[in-house]
């Protein structure tokens, strides 16, 4: 009888942790993916998701999360709400939750990351009151009304093509004077007669009280300062990695993401990391899924490693 609570634990539901679950569960191994809110990740939160294969028409983040679910459950993965406070790493793992403790041969490490803050004021305040960082989840609020979109990668420019659905006109505010977002989105936007574009610009404060007013703007070269009047306001500049709870158990880049080997292993046996949480070039559903494949494979032939030491 093994002496932990389950073989393997996945902590984060997108789809790096429901690919991970999938293939654990198609392995026979006794598998738990934990989430602290609600499985799909950042996936949830998307409208309409048009790269990835096998949906030429396009298909909902909702749909995309729901399917992976229910793959995955087929296989017997079993679903736990909980956010781990803790990892300490060892023969087994412990899992340190609010509530209980948990225990597993080997973890995969799958909690994404978080939208960035411009860290300007009026931002926390107004979180919620026309500041947003959800257009899938906010945008149909702002149907006739004047809105701004911050940032100029694809993410952004990808939510402003959504926003237009919606709002009389988007003010796309970005820092540089050309965006980083794939040429296909730019020129979509380029074609939208309500986006104005107002480059080498950024925004020192969001103005309002009991809800957003404006947006106060500065052109990095030429200093001008303008005062933008707005109903509401998406900021998509980035992501910033969950891996707080890890409190310097592995070693992390720059920017906080997690180091990984080509079989998404860590320095630390057993455990490995996967999706949007790595430190990697590229954050997309495909890429998650890929890691999230390879994890739990690593992990498979990792424990059948353990259990031939074990053998008697």
């Amino acid at each position: 009888m093994s002496s932990w609570d389950y073989d393997l634990i996945i902590v984060g539901g997108g789809p790096a942790g429901l690919t991970a679950g999938l293939y654990a569960g198609r392995a026979r191994l006794k598998t738990l993916l934990l989430e602290k809110l609600i499985h799909g990740g950042q996936v949830m939160t998307t409208d309409l998701v048009e790269n990835y294969p096998g949906f030429p028409e396009g298909v909902t983040g909702f749909e995309l999360s729901d399917r992976m679910r229910k793959q995955a459950e087929r296989f017997g993965l079993e679903f736990q709400a909980g956010e781990v406070q803790k990892l300490e790493p060892g023969v087994p793992h412990r899992l340190i939750l609010e509530d209980r403790n948990l225990t597993a041969a080997a973890v995969i490490i799958a909690t994404g990351a978080s939208y960035k803050k411009l860290g300007v004021p009026g931002e926390d305040r107004l979180i919620g009151k026309g500041v947003s960082f959800c257009a899938t989840c906010d945008g149909a609020l702002y149907r006739d009304q004047e809105i701004a979109m911050v940032g100029g990668g694809d993410n952004a420019l990808t939510e402003t093509i959504f926003l237009s659905r919606f709002a009389s006109k988007i003010h796309l505010i970005h820092r540089r004077n050309a965006f980083r977002a794939a040429k296909y989105l730019q020129e979509q936007v380029f074609k939208l007669e309500k986006v104005q574009i107002h480059w080498d610009t950024v925004v020192d404060e969001f103005l309002g009280q009991d809800h957003l007013e404006a947006a106060q703007l500065r052109n990095v070269k030429t200093l001008e300062r303008t005062r933008l009047p707005l109903a509401g306001a998406f900021v998509t500049i980035g992501m910033v990695p969950n891996t707080t709870w890890l409190q310097d158990l592995l070693p992390l880049d720059e920017l906080g993401f997690v180091f990984t080997g080509v079989d998404m292993d860590t320095p630390i046996p057993g455990l490995f990391a996967a999706g949007d949480v790595r430190s990697k070039s590229v954050r997309q559903i495909s890429t998650a899924v890929g890691d999230g494949a390879v994890a739990a494979l690593a992990t498979e032939r990792y424990l059948e490693e353990v259990q031939h030491k074990e053998a008697p």
